[in-house]
């Protein structure tokens, strides 16, 4: 193929290893283009080799140092538009489902205004295709037709990760199996001797390295179209960054529970700072969990800051999940305070502090995951609030008299897992049964009430702030994780373990019940965490099985899927920024499992652009084949 150049355009042709081309005529314009905020533009078309365009497609733009990623969707007529402040040697991706990901050299200056045809190749074999798909494909090969296998599968199997990413899907035999099971159980799989043995052997039997043979239907939606999507690449391989918060100064801040560090990115600069959290040399690795051998032996946090909340003079509060503190962190005057919760008898108090938000007279109230507890910190007189919680039965209170004490003896046998050993969730072949596990929590917007989801009780909880009387609530789906109120007082919950997003009325007491969107027969998805947008109403939640943010909006009753620019993403709270986006970091662990390797913050902007299709890109696509 020839590819002739005159005066006034720069014409470039690319192929791929079987000389098929891929990547037909970047036209780069040479005047120049004034932009407010950004400094080039990249529009175009993506299309199959057929010359059929492919609508929803993600198209990407990596920076020179590949720290940062610019995405956007293609809609209807596969066009889509970049406009962005990378210069440099950048990189620009294509990728659709079952279409080969095309990538191409685009060197950027102030001035650029590029057009870019992307043209995709469809994938061949059956392996390629399989490799290319999401976890939430790859569990179908499990056999989970045993309703109590596939509870505890989808309850303990799913904490902290993807179950069938190309790192849990990796084939293995019983022993190594066992082996992987048994370091889970480590970190709190709480399962029976009896399920250990079943999720074995379903998973020696279903991650054989086999294809896996599913046909998934991803939505299209035109609001992907206005959609753009940020990441910056943080932190190492090695990190768990487990929430990301959002700073009056638009900063993000997210947490490392795995290095006790606390990493601010200053979105307009994209200059990293971190914050290392003090107090951590009279710790031990794994602080209260000492005697517990941390997954993957990546887990060296000694607080394991977990959950943060800013308050409106400037503090930021951060849950401790490993040491037993509330940490206190002004991003301003970088004045770090630790408040020592109060043990109690049998060290069964303050054992992993876990979500934390803030009432409307700067109170923090946070949810105490191992003690079974909520407890309230009085942000001007620094003084806890102490809320026991119902046990809910003779097991479960066992587990919030004695957890502490088992903790505290198995920690004399550093990494050892002897705490396994000495639960009665073992001892007494109660498993996940025997605990309670208050988990999300939120503040109503107009009363004030606190309301809490216990995430293994299958409960939602009122707690009246003035009186602390508490009031349970059974949930029809189990699971419920990390809730949240709109402004009108309705709680939202995620049912993790059963896919469905409950609609709860504390004025009727009434569940309205949606099941969420999969993308294939027998896949299951595991909805970690929501959050509502204070103006729209819309409702995003983390689809963390299968790569995508869900946006359901409320007053239509209908769901905006969108498929994620990078491979294994596990979403926990999202935050919102003052123009509306919707920022949270990818927290799958480990985090090497990533596509890219690493965490990151993302923060998707659902009007990151406007469609101004021009008319000479018409004539460009009627064109592509000569």
């Amino acid at each position: 193929m020839d590819c002739k150049i005159n005066h006034t355009k720069n014409v470039s042709c690319f192929y791929s290893h079987k000389n098929l081309l891929l990547a037909a005529l970047i036209i780069t314009y040479t005047n120049l283009v004034s932009f407010s905020s950004y400094a080039a533009e990249i529009s175009g078309r993506v299309m199959t080799e057929g010359q059929q365009v492919i609508a929803g497609a993600i198209v990407s733009l990596w920076n020179e140092e590949r720290t940062q990623k610019l995405s956007t969707y293609t809609d209807h007529t596969g066009y889509f538009k970049l406009q962005t402040d990378f210069v440099g040697k950048t990189t620009l991706r294509g990728r659709s489902p079952y279409y080969r990901d095309n990538n191409l050299p685009l060197e950027l200056n102030e001035n650029t205004v590029a057009e870019q045809l992307i043209i995709l190749e469809k994938m061949e074999s059956a392996q390629e295709v399989s490799d290319s798909l999401p976890a939430s494909a790859h569990v179908t090969k499990l056999k989970l037709d045993d309703e109590e296998t596939r509870g505890a599968v989808i309850s303990q199997c799913n904490y902290c990760h993807q179950l069938g990413n190309s790192i849990t899907r990796v084939p293995r035999n019983k022993d190594a199996w066992s082996m992987s099971i048994k370091r889970m159980e480590g970190y709190g799989a709480f399962i029976t001797e009896e399920e250990h043995h079943k999720i074995k052997d379903l998973l020696f039997d279903g991650f054989d390295g086999s294809p896996v043979e599913v046909i998934q239907t991803l939505d299209y939606s035109p609001e992907l179209a206005q959609a753009t999507i940020h990441e910056w690449l943080v932190a190492t391989p090695m990190s768990f960054l487990h929430d990301t918060i959002v700073g009056e100064n638009g900063n993000l801040y997210g947490i490392d529970e795995g290095s006790d560090t606390i990493y601010e990115l200053d979105r307009v600069t994209d200059k990293v700072t971190l914050h290392k959290i003090p107090g951590t040399e009279d710790l031990p690795e794994g602080g209260n969990f000492e005697g517990a051998q941390l997954p993957i032996g990546i887990f060296t946090g000694h607080h394991g800051p977990h959950s943060g909340v800013q308050i409106d003079d400037g503090r930021m509060f951060f849950t401790a999940a490993l040491s037993s503190v509330l940490i206190s962190f002004h991003p301003d005057t970088k004045q770090w305070q630790l408040y020592p919760i109060p043990r109690g008898f049998l060290w069964r108090k303050g054992i992993y502090s876990h979500t934390i938000r803030k009432d409307k007279n700067n109170d923090v109230w946070f949810t105490v995951l191992g003690s079974n507890m909520v407890l309230k910190f009085d942000t001007d007189e620094e003084e806890f609030t102490e809320i026991k919680l119902p046990s809910n039965g003779f097991l479960k209170w066992m587990t919030d008299m004695f957890m502490g004490t088992v903790l505290k003896i198995a920690s004399n046998w550093p990494k050892e897992n002897y705490q396994i050993a000495l639960s009665h969730h073992k001892t007494l072949d109660g498993g996940r049964q025997i605990f309670n596990w208050p988990y999300g929590i939120d503040i109503h917007p107009t009363d004030g009430g606190v309301w809490y989801a216990k995430l293994l009780d299958n409960k939602i909880g009122h707690i009246d702030p003035e009186t602390l009387e508490i009031t349970e609530y059974e949930t029809p789906y189990k699971g419920p994780r990390r809730m949240r109120f709109d402004k009108d007082g309705i709680l939202w919950i995620p049912s993790f373990d059963e896919g469905v997003l409950m609609r709860f009325d504390p004025s009727t007491k009434q569940f309205e019940n949606i099941q969420l969107p999969l993308l294939s027969k027998n896949e299951y998805e595991v909805p970690y965490a929501l959050n509502v947008h204070e103006h729209t109403g819309d409702i995003w939640i983390a689809a963390n099985n299968s790569d995508r943010v869900l946006r359901y909006i409320p007053k239509e009753e209908r769901f905006i899927s969108y498929p994620m620019p990078s491979r294994v993403v596990w979403f926990r709270d999202f935050e919102f920024t003052k123009d509306g986006q919707v920022c949270t970091s990818n927290s799958n662990l480990p985090a090497y499992a990533h596509e890219d390797g690493l965490p990151a913050f993302f923060c998707i902007n659902p009007e990151g652009r406007a469609i101004a299709k021009p008319e000479k890109f018409e004539q460009i696509s009627k064109n592509v084949g000569e």
